[in-house]
């Protein structure tokens, strides 16, 4: 069966500044984006003739018509998508696949989410009893369980608690400079590994900078046929492969064989995206990957399940400098979710757009050399048990 492979053009995409934006509600951040979009693809709104929104927060009204009244729309099909943290490539998918089936010949994609007006205070897990909305308490919350990992990861690769720690504070450091060469990132302060190590503890071995913000945020892509994007620029790019995966286990219960070094979906979500890519060395040919850093010890087990390292090497790779802005594989070059926060709708949007600026050589004092294939990966759930969504685009050939 053919795959969407060169089949869907990006032409144009925009991202806000993420952060603790209370002067912007939702609706603004979606018009910034989307207008950044449109600008940059010398568009205008009319030419679009569907779109679909990405939102994780499932209050009333959190329905098409939210982008619908933000742009105001004229009457066009708008579909508002959520799949945990994978959200925003999932209306990245879905517009693409729309345009590939060739129902839609320019399609927008969005996604926004506004975290810091909540209400909720300390740390929260989504989902739960309905009659709590999206944001309820939770009894094991997301840093200890990904703390399992990280001390079953030192466990089983024969880390000591000291060699662990300074493994991930090495992640952090790495995120928080790049993070520093992006005017968009929620925090652009780069820290020492001392800073790292001794940080306040939040669910050991994970402190303060092992754990990623809580922010605002939105960003926006506009997906058209490679024919017409021929006519509006020449530096478009292509998508090369998606891959979306559901745990099929019970989500919230961790099996009891359960290892905690792997994420299964993970795996065959990367699976599936490189096999549509036609990709057989991802260390090899893929140029940036920005993947899922909620915490730092994420982002190793996201490293070795999509084959950028061997398992149990991650430390070696990082010691090296290879998943640095100038390594082998340039890791969250735009400072991840360590340095943005996790707006969980835009996320998937927001990485997509640093391999829009890499691959088009705009990505300023982080830019990397020859760049040509670019990921990006989202995980939502528990060690275990969840969403793991991926997508990859390559510049023209």
């Amino acid at each position: 069966m053919p795959g969407i492979r060169d089949r869907v053009a990006v032409v144009g995409m925009g991202c806000t500044r993420f952060g603790e934006l209370f002067n912007m509600s939702d609706q603004d951040l979606m018009v910034e984006s989307c207008y950044a979009a449109l600008e940059d693809a010398k568009m205008n709104l009319k030419e679009i003739k569907a779109a679909w929104v990405g939102i994780q927060g499932a209050e009333t009204g959190y329905s098409g018509c939210k982008l619908a009244r933000a742009l105001k729309t004229d009457y066009i099909p708008i579909t508002r998508v959520e799949n945990y943290c994978a959200t925003g490539i999932e209306a990245f998918r879905n517009a693409s696949y729309a345009v590939a089936a060739g129902i839609y010949d320019i399609a927008l994609a969005c996604g926004v989410e506004k975290l810091k007006d909540t209400g909720a205070a300390g740390v929260t897990q989504m989902g739960g009893e309905g009659q709590f909305g999206s944001w309820v308490w939770a009894p094991v919350i997301a840093p200890a369980r990904f703390a399992l990992a990280a001390t079953r990861y030192f466990h089983t690769y024969g880390l000591s608690p000291q060699e662990g720690k300074r493994m991930l504070a090495m992640v952090a450091v790495k995120n928080h400079h790049n993070g520093s060469l992006n005017p968009r990132a929620h925090f652009q302060r780069e820290i020492t590994i001392d800073q790292a190590v001794n940080a306040p503890m939040i669910a050991w071995p994970l402190g303060l900078f092992d754990c990623c913000g809580v922010s605002d945020g939105s960003a926006a892509a506009i997906i058209t046929t490679p024919e017409i994007a021929k006519r509006i620029r020449d530096d478009y790019l292509l998508v090369k492969g998606f891959g979306i995966c559901a745990d099929g286990g019970t989500f919230g219960v961790i099996p009891s064989d359960y290892d905690f070094v792997h994420i299964e979906a993970i795996v065959r979500s990367g699976k599936m995206a490189y096999e549509e890519a036609g990709i057989k060395n991802p260390r090899k040919e893929i140029d940036i990957a920005e993947v899922h850093d909620c915490f730092t010890i994420t982002e190793a087990i996201i490293c070795e399940d999509l084959r950028f390292t061997e398992r149990g090497k991650y430390k070696q790779d990082i010691d090296a400098g290879n998943f640095n802005i100038e390594g082998e594989v340039a890791v969250n070059s735009d400072g991840g979710l360590k340095c943005f926060g996790h707006p969980v709708g835009a996320t998937g949007l927001r990485m997509l757009f640093e391999s829009w600026l890499q691959l088009r050589g705009q990505a300023g004092a982080r830019q990397i050399k020859n760049a040509r294939i670019g990921i990006a990966q989202n995980y939502g759930g528990i060690p275990g048990g969840g969403i793991s969504g991926m997508a990859i685009v390559g510049a023209r050939d």
